[in-house]
């Protein structure tokens, strides 16, 4: 059976699917044997395929962006789908079913600061509901951990955070304000690899979309506490019922795709919110840095 090397960014929650297919052996039922390559730097899995020491890598579709910007030659590039909605959510400490992003101008934000997509997105919402993000007062140097604690004790008026830490603050008597996801589709986690290994490991990542096509199948067929059992094993800290929860809210919000195809409207909205901040000053579009047809094989 060949073997493929797969480089992972860091451990999330939101990357359930990934995990899932690992554990339920979705990819050896077709035919490859998988090794997770474990890592804690988003920004290296590019890097470890780059260098050859993975085959591919999971990611966010941001960072072949980047590349491009770097150098328009560059051969990185996206296929595949799992992630494809924001899974990031906006929290204040009392309910509030009526927030508008705009009222943003009248508070203190701590937005994340372990990557840099959930804020080039929210900002593209921020700008679509009147508000100018430029002056938007931010806390910009804490993590999500600590700008949750802020977020209890009254030192942040909201906060930006993902699982675990959404379901920890409604534990400690916080509200979810504004759901990212809502916006639609975005493209936020691909598989991601060079030209040259989508020609020589071309047959491999093909058995690998069908494995993760089965995965993804059975997401959506399945209550969250059974995805919960399946990945518990990568997620040893967090108590396996506080885990189904963190899924039930990810597989509500419909972060999840239930097909690997990646859509180009998602990748559309990822490039414009990455153009109006600023982080990209070209466009390479879609089909210069995606490619889907792999997908229309494997699964045709």
């Amino acid at each position: 059976m060949p073997t493929i090397t797969l480089q992972e960014p860091f451990r999330g929650v939101f990357y359930a699917p990934f995990y899932a297919a690992l554990a339920r052996g979705d990819y050896a039922a077709e035919g490859v044997e998988v090794v997770l390559r474990s890592g804690t730097i988003p920004a290296n899995a590019k890097d470890a395929v780059l260098a050859g020491v993975a085959d591919l890598a999971w990611g966010g579709p941001m960072r072949i962006l980047l590349a491009h910007e770097a150098d328009p030659g560059s051969p990185l590039r996206n296929f595949g789908a799992v992630v494809m909605r924001d899974p990031f959510c906006l929290l204040g400490r009392t309910p509030r079913p009526d927030f508008r992003l705009s009222e943003l101008a009248r508070l203190t934000l701590g937005s994340v600061s372990e990557v840099p997509t959930p804020w080039w997105t929210l900002q593209e919402d921020i700008r679509q509901a009147g508000l100018d993000p430029t002056t938007v007062r931010r806390v910009t140097d804490q993590g999500m951990a600590a700008n949750l604690d802020a977020l209890v004790e009254g030192r942040l008026e909201v906060a930006q955070l993902f699982e675990p830490f959404i379901t920890l603050a409604e534990d400690r008597g916080c509200h979810v304000w504004y759901a990212a996801a809502s916006r639609g589709v975005t493209g936020y986690t691909t598989f991601t690899t060079t030209t040259d290994m989508l020609q020589s490991r071309h047959a491999e990542f093909k058995a690998m979309i069908r494995g993760l096509a089965k995965t993804l199948a059975w997401v959506a067929a399945n209550p969250p506490e059974a995805l919960a059992e399946s990945i518990a094993a990568y997620f040893p800290d967090l108590p396996q019922p506080l885990l189904a929860r963190c899924l039930a809210r990810y597989k509500t919000l419909g972060i999840w795709t239930q097909d690997p195809f990646y859509p180009e409207e998602a990748f559309a909205r990822l490039e414009h919110a990455m153009s109006t901040a600023g982080a990209i000053t070209r466009k390479p579009g879609f089909a210069r840095t995606a490619d889907n047809r792999i997908v229309a094989e494997a699964l045709g």
